[in-house]
């Protein structure tokens, strides 16, 4: 976590700098505040989804494929692990393109790839976790894939490339919330994927005097989305993507 890891720099500098641990508690307070409070999570998480492709009008075509990316599971008060806020919104958006995919044409054939591994090592990989809820959905199970083994944004272009190399289509469709859209379409561009791009949401920060847990959440995603893309284009100025 990108803002945890920014106060335990704060805390290691107040141990081994003794002459400026006023100034430190003094700044690291003021930093905290300003995140929580949402005043610094505000231009942070508008950066990260601030130019997010999004398409108005979506073409379905006689073969369609709707990526969907994963975006992490949580146990809820009953301990049952159940898809992240986000993961759900981009579930019913998803069912939302393939009813509409399939009410294109009579004969439109619409696949669903699930993109998720298990980067938190729970019980099962993000893809098998959604896939009921889909099914919920009447998305039907001969039309959904399940991608199981990408562990980042970079991986799930990789091996969502790797599926449709066998694959034919002629509509490609990708969704994801609009703080990780930039990425995605940089990744795919990479696999030689060029994706209509359809956000299903984008994050709010309440602004205000009292901190919030959700502000800090959305500070550490738009940190770690805006460190991806820098990532992305260091790595392939060096030639390593």
């Amino acid at each position: 976590m990108i803002v945890f890891t920014l106060f335990a720099l704060f805390f290691a500098l107040f141990l081994l700098w003794r002459r400026a641990r006023t100034a430190l508690a003094i700044s690291a307070a003021a930093v905290f505040w300003l995140l929580a409070a949402g005043w610094l999570a505000n231009p942070l998480l508008d950066w990260a989804q601030r130019g997010a492709q999004n398409t108005p009008h979506v073409r379905f075509g006689h073969d369609t494929v709707i990526v969907m990316l994963g975006t992490g599971t949580e146990h809820n008060d009953e301990g049952v692990l159940v898809p992240k806020p986000d993961a759900l919104i981009r579930i019913a958006k998803t069912a939302t393109l393939y009813d509409a995919c399939k009410r294109s044409a009579p004969s439109a054939e619409c696949t669903v790839i699930v993109s998720g591994g298990n980067p938190q090592r729970h019980e099962t990989s993000e893809a098998d976790n959604y896939a009921p809820y889909l099914l919920r959905l009447h998305v039907a199970s001969s039309d959904l894939l399940l991608e199981t083994t990408s562990l980042n944004t970079y991986q799930n272009a990789e091996h969502v490339a790797r599926i449709l190399r066998g694959k034919h289509y002629d509509s490609l469709i990708l969704v994801t919330s609009a703080y990780q859209m930039q990425r995605a379409m940089l990744d795919f561009d990479r696999f030689g994927l060029a994706p209509q791009p359809v956000v299903s949401n984008a994050r709010k920060n309440r602004t205000g005097v009292i901190p919030r847990l959700a502000n800090l959440v959305n500070a550490n995603i738009a940190l770690h989305e805006v460190i991806g893309r820098a990532q992305f284009h260091v790595y392939r100025a060096l030639g390593w993507f």
